[in-house]
């Protein structure tokens, strides 16, 4: 029994520290909204600014950056003038698309679920 309660234990910690490295990579208001725009294909970065409701520039260039860093988001930087860049998600970085997909529809659902309480 206490072996069984140890493995409950371990398994938890684990969960637990997933989640909290989950949450770390995708942390704050922005990064899951623009992986959510990103997941429709590519962007320029005007584009996803529009997306994007409400995000500055300079937290957008913030956030690309981070996500970018962490292998979920390319950046081409195309000959054309001006020059043109355009974001997309990495294969790594569709990975997350269940996920994001996932809480849209559950989002869909709860404003549901508020609009007619």
């Amino acid at each position: 029994m206490e072996e069984e309660e140890n493995l409950d234990q371990s398994a938890c910690t684990a969960h637990h520290r997933a989640i909290r490295d989950t949450m770390d990579v995708l942390s704050g208001k922005w990064k899951i909204r623009i992986i959510g725009s990103l997941a429709f294909g590519k962007k320029r970065f005007m584009e996803l600014k529009g997306n994007v409701e409400g995000i500055a520039a300079k937290m957008l260039s913030k956030e690309l950056q981070e996500l970018e860093l962490h292998g979920l988001v390319n950046r081409t930087v195309l000959a054309t003038k001006p020059i043109t860049v355009e974001y997309e998600l990495t294969e790594y970085g569709h990975s997350l698309k269940p996920i994001i997909d996932e809480m849209a529809s559950w989002g869909m659902l709860h404003r549901e679920r508020v609009k007619n309480q």
